[in-house]
């Protein structure tokens, strides 16, 4: 019986390739995010990656990694000049999303360094992101790159 070959399991010893997310990438984001999610986003995702490509949007810096021309993770984020009264230069990490087939294997973290480096480079002073306070996981992988709790509240209202 033939099994299913992952990609982890022929070219784990290949580094991903980093780009700047493009428009033909929305199938593969969505199904990686269906994978790891195990729900369907697409309106969400259509409507990310329409805002981010919109030519009046100050900058795309959201990126995916390839793998012999496959993706194989995303992160999406944006930068903000001066909204939210935040005088300062700030960027955001809103999604981050790896091929189980790979996960483990530090795609999530070179995705997250090229970000980094790509915000250090227009001017950003600091870089937010949100996690659920029960996502250990993920608490804790940002923890091991430097993301420390914010100073800012992040207030929410419930709606009756």
């Amino acid at each position: 019986m033939a099994q299913k070959t992952h990609v982890h399991e022929v070219r784990l010893a290949q580094k991903p390739t980093m780009r700047v997310l493009k428009r033909e990438d929305l199938d593969a984001i969505v199904e990686i995010d269906r994978l790891v999610s195990r729900q369907s986003r697409r309106n969400y995702y259509e409507r990310k990656v329409a805002a981010m490509l919109d030519a009046t949007h100050n900058i795309n810096t959201s990126l995916v990694a390839e793998i012999d021309g496959r993706i194989v993770g995303f992160i999406m984020g944006d930068v903000y000049f001066g909204e939210f009264g935040i005088p300062e230069t700030t960027g955001t990490i809103d999604t981050l999303g790896v091929h189980p087939d790979v996960q483990n294997h530090g795609v999530a973290s070179e995705l997250l360094e090229q970000f980094l480096m790509n915000m250090k480079a227009v001017g950003v002073s600091k870089v937010y992101t949100l996690v659920n306070w029960d996502d250990f996981g993920l608490e804790k992988f940002f923890s091991r790159h430097s993301f420390v709790p914010s100073k800012r509240i992040n207030l929410e209202y419930k709606m009756p």
